[in-house]
């Protein structure tokens, strides 16, 4: 900088100094700029501007964890604003909405994402910039522009009555035979199941209480055959720990999401039948419910949605029931 600095001064100069004037005028203002420490204002400029933004995004993500948002998601929320921010690599309070467009038409075209993605990493920055914008760190935010991305719906699959008596007939133990009709009886998520405990299950009343999404507790409830399974599987049971499922050998450790869905996987693949994992039990659960005519608010409740929009992206309503309901209410 300093270098830089000089030669522009000698440069302005020239046509006012001979060759000697000059070269006195250039050693001069080096012996001169050598008692001072001369810093590019661009470079301090951009650590400042790392600084701002790593600062704001720490104070956004504290505000989420407060909200009760998981550490996955905290997570998942951190890598993706830190990679926009370092592909921008301008302040915050300076990005536009064309170059939010710009990098999610880039993020597309480079990892071939589909429209589901996209617009995932939209509804984050939008997240992100809102709450900057509440927080009168910006004036507007830049996402307020761009729409939802519209995307194709895709009916995905439930486990037919068929698959279940198939995917029981294979369960060599009694864990297992348990696992299976706890998550068709419940709907519960794969990660509020490995964290029940034995005394969280009543069993007079057929029922228990789970921690889902944001730290909230619900009541879910269960049938008998379940009732009857899990009772088979805690009385042979030789350990102490207090975790309702635990591994099959010692040291009996509380079973953990990744092996939940290995085990499932392996099922699957045992009956021959494709994509078995936690989710689709929970599918198929509201499936069955909102077809046997339960009504959908309180699907909604025993899955734990906020909202109700939620609870029908799961639920796939039978055309066979559309044509009963219409001939019941309509003619």
């Amino acid at each position: 900088m300093r270098h830089i600095l000089i030669h522009e001064i000698c440069k302005q100069m020239q046509s006012c100094l001979n060759d000697f004037q000059q070269k006195k005028l250039k050693k001069t203002l080096e012996l001169a700029f050598d008692n001072f420490h001369i810093s590019d204002p661009t470079v301090a400029n951009t650590e400042s501007e790392i600084e701002s933004n790593t600062k704001l995004l720490n104070l956004f993500l504290a505000s989420k964890k407060i909200e009760g948002c998981s550490d996955k998601t905290l997570k998942y929320y951190s890598f993706t604003l830190m990679r926009f921010l370092e592909v921008i690599d301008k302040n915050i309070a300076s990005i536009t909405t064309n170059d939010i467009r710009f990098y999610l038409s880039n993020y597309q075209k480079i990892h071939n994402s589909s429209k589901v993605t996209i617009d995932n990493i939209r509804r984050i920055f939008s997240s992100f910039f809102i709450w900057l914008e509440n927080e009168d760190y910006i004036a507007k935010s830049p996402v307020r522009r761009i729409h939802k991305i519209k995307t194709t719906k895709v009916i995905k699959e439930t486990l037919s009555d068929e698959n279940l008596e198939v995917l029981r007939e294979h369960c060599t133990h009694s864990r297992d035979l348990a696992l299976v009709d706890l998550f068709v009886s419940t709907g519960v998520r794969v990660g509020e199941l490995v964290h029940l405990n034995r005394s969280d299950i009543n069993f007079h009343e057929r029922e228990c209480i789970v921690l889902g999404k944001g730290d909230k507790e619900r009541k879910v409830y269960f049938d008998a055959k379940t009732k009857i399974h899990l009772q088979q599987y805690l009385d042979s049971r030789e350990d102490d720990n207090p975790a309702l499922f635990v591994t099959k050998q010692a040291p009996y450790r509380r079973l953990s999401i990744a092996g939940v869905e290995y085990f499932f996987r392996q099922l699957g693949s045992k009956c021959a039948i494709q994509k078995v994992h936690p989710h689709k039990f929970r599918r198929t659960m509201a499936t069955m419910a909102i077809n046997k005519g339960m009504p959908i608010e309180q699907v909604q409740r025993l899955l734990g949605h906020v909202s109700i929009d939620t609870t029908l992206h799961y639920a796939i309503v039978n055309q066979t029931n559309v044509k009963i309901a219409h001939q019941k209410y309509l003619c």
